[in-house]
C-alpha cells in the first residue's frame, strides 16, 4: 500500500502541481484571519511545553480566544494537507532526479505524511483540551507535546531530504535518473 502512494506522488510530481500548491499554502498561511497576538500565543508554536504551560495558555486564552483558537486549530488541517502534499511532491520530484528510479531512496517522498501526522494529531490533542477546559486532562497535554515534538522532528528531516533531493539532482542536472 504505501509503495502505491509513494508511486501516486511521483505519477503526480509536476513542476506546476508543486507550484501552484506552495502557492495556495502562501496565500492560505498569509490570510489574515485571527488575532496575530492570539495566533502567537499557540502551542503550536513552541517545540515543547509541560501540561502545566499548556493549561495555562488555554486559560490566556479567554472564552472568545477560545473559539477563535478551535477555528484556527480546525483550519490548520487544510494547511497540513497542502504542506504534506507539497514536500511529498517536492521530494518526489527532486528524487526523481537524484536518485535512480528504482533505487529505495524514492520511498521517502513518504516521510511528510509522518510529518502531517504529528501536525493533526497535535491540533486533535489541543482542540481536546480547548472543549474540556477547564478541566486539565494531563495525559491530553502530554500527547499534545508530543505530537508537537514529533511535527519539527518530522519537520527537520523534512528539510534534510529537500536538500539532500535538490544537491543530487542538481549534480544529475535535474535530469530523470
Amino acid at each position: 500500500m504505501l509503495s502505491r502512494i509513494s508511486d501516486r506522488f511521483h505519477t503526480w510530481a509536476k513542476g506546476w502541481l508543486i507550484l501552484s500548491i506552495i502557492a495556495a499554502f502562501v496565500l492560505l498561511v498569509n490570510l489574515p484571519l485571527a488575532d496575530p497576538t492570539l495566533i502567537s500565543m499557540s502551542l503550536d508554536g513552541q517545540f515543547a511545553y509541560t501540561p502545566e504551560q499548556a493549561f495555562s495558555a488555554v486559560a490566556s486564552y479567554g472564552d472568545n480566544g477560545r473559539v477563535q483558537m478551535i477555528w484556527i486549530h480546525l483550519g490548520d488541517f487544510l494547511l497540513i494537507t497542502l504542506y504534506t502534499s507539497m514536500f511529498c511532491l517536492s521530494i518526489s520530484w527532486l528524487f526523481q532526479r537524484g536518485f535512480k528510479l528504482d533505487s529505495g531512496m524514492q520511498r521517502l517522498n513518504l516521510v511528510p505524511i509522518l510529518g502531517g501526522f504529528f501536525d493533526v494529531m497535535e491540533n486533535i490533542w489541543i482542540i481536546t483540551m480547548i472543549l474540556v477546559y477547564p478541566a486539565k486532562p494531563t495525559v491530553v497535554a502530554w500527547l499534545s507535546t508530543i505530537s508537537t515534538m514529533g511535527k519539527y522532528i518530522m519537520g527537520v528531516l523534512i528539510i534534510l531530504l529537500l536538500v539532500i533531493g535538490l544537491v543530487k539532482a542538481a549534480m544529475n542536472r535535474f535530469k530523470v535518473q
